[in-house]
């Protein structure tokens, strides 16, 4: 039976510690003249997308052909949907297709794990409203531990629109099961009531933001905000913007993106060596592979054989190494 990554709670450290040397042996495979392997060829992999995305719908579309699997991107715009159509009736046309995977993105919290109710096909939550975003969380760890080796004991603070951020869920869930320490920071109003069950210390000030070894930034999520959560954005980037007074020499800047500039981040820290944001953008293809490879093919027959889904801990332990197409 296939099974799906709808969350970070379907991780299992080892199982992140698994996808993230995955996600190396891949990293070896793009610096490559020719950056295919063909472990899912033949396979057929549906981005399916309800909600605008550039980051996340293409780098999961590059991973998914250096696998060698076909791939087919599906945008509410311009599809069924837009005749009526309901989620449930196109998934159910396009798993007729016979996908191994569906990889899946919409505006409403909890509606991946409708999806893979409704399909027999692998899914892959790319981001479900205000819930998750479980693969931005294993490339930031991926980016982080690159840069600044092990994650344990780090002190990680996520500042910003909180409550509207997927990642941030993502992040403090996967950031403390790696053994960071997470604190989140944002005015009253962008805090999530109870959100310090997740794992995570709350602050309403950056005063003690100098403790921090990494500061991650949220971007205002302005098309999530029904509301006036803040008095407005100038008062807001004085209080809780990122800029160079407030960014110390020895932290790591980290950024989902898209930035807004003059909002969360001032473009001097943006630009510093200190920023991650490019490196995370880089990161973003192999994670999604060793994702992709580790639901698809990570069975005992190695790269290209089995179907075995291997993020529930049926594994070896090792991760393989890739071979060419």
């Amino acid at each position: 039976m296939r099974r799906h990554l709808l969350s970070i709670d379907d991780l299992r450290r080892e199982d992140i510690e698994r996808i993230l040397r995955l996600a190396e042996s891949f990293a070896e495979v793009a610096g490559r003249e020719i950056k295919k392997v063909p472990t899912l060829r033949g396979r057929t992999v549906i981005n399916l997308f309800y909600e605008a995305s550039t980051r996340t719908s293409s780098s999961f579309g590059i991973a998914a052909k250096r696998l060698s699997a076909d791939v087919e991107n599906v945008t509410a715009q311009g599809s069924s949907v837009d005749k009526g159509e309901s989620l449930k009736d196109t998934v159910q046309t396009l798993s007729a297709y016979d996908p191994a995977a569906i990889v899946f993105r919409s505006p409403h919290a909890g509606a991946a794990a409708l999806v893979a109710r409704w399909t027999s096909a692998a899914v892959i939550n790319a981001g479900d409203g205000k819930h998750e975003h479980p693969t931005q969380a294993l490339l930031d760890l991926y980016t982080l531990r690159r840069r600044a080796g092990p994650l344990e004991g780090r002190k990680v603070w996520i500042v910003g629109d909180v409550l509207h951020s997927r990642v941030a869920r993502s992040n403090i869930l996967a950031f403390g099961r790696m053994g960071c320490q997470v604190t989140v920071c944002g005015p009253p109003t962008l805090i999530p009531r109870g959100v310090e069950s997740l794992g995570c210390e709350v602050r309403y000030s950056l005063d003690d933001l100098g403790e921090a070894d990494v500061v991650y930034a949220l971007r205002m999520q302005h098309e999530r905000m029904k509301g006036s959560f803040v008095p407005s954005l100038r008062e807001y980037a004085a209080c809780y913007q990122i800029d160079g007074r407030r960014l110390g020499s020895h932290q790591l800047l980290m950024h989902p993106g898209p930035v807004n500039r003059g909002v969360e981040l001032a473009a001097e820290v943006i630009d510093s060596p200190q920023a991650l944001i490019t490196q995370q953008v880089e990161s973003g293809v192999v994670v999604r592979m060793a994702v992709l490879y580790d639901l698809l093919a990570g069975g005992p027959a190695g790269p290209g054989g089995g179907h075995g889904a291997r993020l529930s801990g049926e594994h070896s332990g090792e991760a393989p190494e890739p071979q060419p197409a």
